[in-house]
């Protein structure tokens, strides 16, 4: 609220409300997730917001039984929300990618013909699409019927999820499933007249939907990452491809972000289980502050699977999805060292010479320990930025200055305002130290003269972060 006075004439109390001093920083999110892969079904290329895994069935329908035998083409996107969500994700943005390459994904169609004469089917009246390309609207059963007394119908049925479309013409039946549908649309995109007066017989398919895309590469990781690039995510994850097929897309996707200040941190899988196909493949791939390589993989029920024993043996992506849920849970001074994760098993159990080899190679360990823990909460960065944690507080603080400066932008420039600037930082700065995500800090907001004629403020900002207890040391005497 801001009052100003541009008139006083008659004598009184006039009062100015200037609404520096009630700026504030609002809410930041730190636990959103983005994620990228294949699906059966969904949207292509098109960012979807989720906040549990049966919206994620709805949206991009039931993983495939698991193929240890084609693991590359294992549709990765549903299994993968399955454990980001197991881990504890409540807001999850989802793309689904596909290798498009060779003759490219079709999509089925359905040529809805009109009833003629004799009884047979004549003409096409209109078409059927499927909503998104691939073999999943291969299932789908189109039923129509009609008679000289009974108005036309038309059913669409896809396992347990049907719809039903009843009107006297093919034109009602048109309106109704361009509207209705969830599972297909129609074209054209008008019917004409004569077509709208006329009486369904029949709906055969003529092209079927496929393949899915599952063989994806670093160029379709790329361009779905692209597409969340100006979404509120923290936390980024790549379905089924291990680092050493997805690190070069997702470091250039971490840059790109924070050099357009949406700070972000990746979690990638390990795609050996042997501690030194870890080492020699994947950690040779790249690494970075914002970038964790998680080994080794994990043990979980195949929901898909006809066998008697259900549990299939995932690879490290499927575990780095669990630990990237696992961390969104956390507030961003809370190490994941020694935090649990919902794991039924792993698929290695490394001995303590393995997890010290792998954690000198900056791997993110997950081990047996009272369940299944994390080992130690670390990037695969060797310089100063080494745990999680401490990246994720300084995100934090630079994110609330950005939020907590911008409202200032296009106010005056003088020593009121950008004491008043100074003040809203030091309320957001203050919260971090009373919340123990920083220990002390230092805040100054300046400008010379030929700054103010410019419009530029300098915050000059210096944190402490704290840092977690990796070890603790014991003694005991005995006497």
């Amino acid at each position: 609220m801001s009052e100003t006075i541009r008139e006083m004439v008659l004598p009184g109390t006039y009062i100015e409300v200037r609404a520096e001093g009630l700026i504030g920083v609002s809410g930041i999110s730190t636990g959103n997730i983005g994620v990228v892969g294949t699906a059966v079904r969904g949207p292509l290329d098109r960012a979807v917001l989720l906040g549990s895994y049966a919206e994620a069935v709805d949206a991009f329908g039931a993983y495939p039984a698991w193929d240890a035998g084609a693991s590359a083409v294992n549709l990765s996107l549903t299994r993968t929300l399955e454990q980001l969500f197991r881990g504890g994700a409540s807001t999850v943005y989802a793309v689904r990618i596909a290798n498009v390459g060779g003759p490219g994904m079709r999509t089925a169609v359905w040529s809805l013909k009109e009833r003629a004469a004799d009884g047979t089917a004549g003409a096409d009246v209109f078409q059927l699409t499927a909503t998104s390309p691939g073999t999943w609207a291969n299932d789908l059963v189109i039923f129509t019927a009609a008679t000289a007394t009974a108005p036309a119908e038309l059913k669409l049925r896809l396992g347990r999820t049907e719809e039903a479309f009843t009107g006297a013409t093919a034109g009602d039946l048109y309106d109704a499933v361009k509207v209705g549908s969830q599972l297909v649309t129609v074209t054209p995109a008008t019917l004409a007249p004569a077509d709208r007066a006329k009486v369904l017989h029949s709906a055969p398919r003529t092209t079927e939907g496929g393949p899915d895309g599952g063989s994806v590469t670093g160029a379709q990781v790329e361009a779905g990452l692209r597409l969340l690039e100006d979404r509120p995510v923290n936390i980024v994850a790549v379905g089924g491809l291990a680092a050493q097929a997805a690190a070069a897309a997702v470091l250039g996707h971490l840059e790109t972000t924070e050099n357009a200040g949406r700070e972000r941190i990746a979690v990638l899988g390990a795609g050996a289980d042997a501690p030194d196909g870890v080492i020699n493949n994947d950690s040779a791939a790249g690494g970075g502050p914002r970038l964790v390589l998680v080994a080794p993989g994990l043990v979980a029920d195949d929901a898909a699977s006809t066998a008697d024993d259900r549990r299939v043996r995932l690879p490290g992506p499927y575990a780095a999805a669990l630990v990237a849920g696992r961390l969104s849970t956390l507030a961003p001074h809370v190490s994941l060292t020694n935090k649990d994760v919902a794991a039924a098993d792993l698929t290695t159990r490394y001995t303590r010479a393995q997890q010290k080899q792998l954690l000198e190679s900056r791997v993110l360990v997950l081990h047996q320990n009272l369940g299944f823990r994390v080992l130690k909460g670390i990037t695969t960065d060797d310089a100063a930025f080494k745990q999680i944690s401490v990246r994720r507080i300084v995100d934090y603080a630079k994110t609330g200055v950005r939020q907590g400066a911008n409202p200032y932008i296009g106010r005056l420039n003088n020593p009121r305002v950008r004491a008043a600037l100074k003040a809203t930082l030091d309320g957001f700065l203050s919260g971090m130290v009373l919340d123990e995500m920083i220990q002390k800090y230092t805040l100054d907001v300046s400008a010379t003269r030929r700054q103010e004629i410019e419009g530029t403020a300098l915050v000059t900002l210096t944190l402490q972060p704290t840092f977690s207890i990796d070890f603790i040391k014991v003694i005991i005497n005995l006497e």
